[in-house]
């Protein structure tokens, strides 16, 4: 199916990554990994804002609060406050840090926040270093702090979405080239029965990925330019092809959730729009943003 798809925002992010969709905004943030960035795209006025940070930002979590974020950086979590620019330490460090780092991240239907880590790939100066299969560990902080691991041995971790109702959870190892799909249950945030989901697709590698309203997963291809969406069997729906390379991540967002937003990463000179910010109307609304369930202050 042939859609319009439209470049918002040429930032040239060297990584973009953590795209996050805020109705009460009627905005979008996003991160800028290896920049150690975070922007703000306004939907009516198409601006854009950006923060500068000390390391990696990697993930951003809406939070109960309105106005306050939860945001991974690569070494830690901190709380937040965009209109002020206050910031200020949630309490979870990475253990092992900076040899390793987190990497994507989301808040989960009950409000827990999961995140996974990786061999840390990126310098002080934000160039880009050596990856490593084995290195990660799937971390789920509670909104009462409590953090639990879940997976380990992990190379490069990408991909967390819930489908829309609450059964399943997806998550994928770029290095392994895999998704898989978890038993979520709702009652306590746990995760049980791993198996196998979307698996040895030949364009690319798996990166971040967005739910819709059907059950599909829209997964970004890191190298493959495209974005797989991913039927709730597991099968190949449809492939959306992309004019950039590196596509990193999406999530749906516009007053109806039915515009895909679509970070990317550079692609060296020949691909002068790589790095930009893409918007792209689709027919299927995806789900509403889930919010860490901080307590307020």
């Amino acid at each position: 199916m042939a859609r319009e798809l439209v470049c918002v925002a040429p930032v040239g992010d060297r990584c973009g990554e953590g795209a996050v969709w805020s109705a009460e905004e009627a905005a979008l943030y996003w991160t800028d990994i290896n920049r150690f960035l975070i922007h703000r795209y306004d939907e009516a006025t198409c601006a854009v804002r950006t923060w500068l940070f000390d390391e990696p930002v990697v993930a951003i979590s809406l939070t109960r609060e309105d106005g306050r974020l939860l945001i991974a950086l690569g070494s830690k979590l901190i709380w937040w406050w965009p209109e002020t620019d206050r910031r200020q330490d949630h309490g979870f460090v990475l253990p092992g840090s900076p040899r390793v780092r987190l990497n994507d991240g989301r808040a989960d239907p009950l409000g827990n926040f999961w995140v996974g880590s990786m061999k840390n790939n990126v310098l002080p100066d934000g160039q880009l270093g050596d990856v490593a299969p084995g290195e990660g560990i799937l971390y789920r902080i509670a909104p009462d702090g409590t953090v639990t691991e879940w997976r380990h041995g992990l190379g490069i971790s990408n991909t967390l979405c819930w489908s829309p109702d609450r059964s399943t959870f997806y998550f994928g190892d770029t290095l392994a080239n895999e998704i898989y799909a978890f038993d979520y249950h709702a009652v306590d945030g746990s995760i049980s029965g791993e198996r196998p989901f979307f698996t040895g697709f030949d364009l690319g590698a798996p990166d971040g990925s967005a739910i819709d309203s059907e059950g599909f997963l829209w997964n970004c291809r890191y190298g493959g330019g495209c974005i797989a969406r991913v039927a709730p069997d597991g099968s190949l729906a449809e492939t959306i092809d992309m004019p950039i390379t590196n596509i990193t991540t999406c999530t749906f967002g516009g007053a109806d959730l039915k515009t895909l937003y679509i970070t990317t990463a550079g692609a060296g000179p020949a691909e002068r729009l790589a790095g930009s910010l893409y918007a792209m109307r689709v027919t299927v609304a995806g789900m509403p943003e889930n919010r860490f369930g901080a307590a307020t202050k």
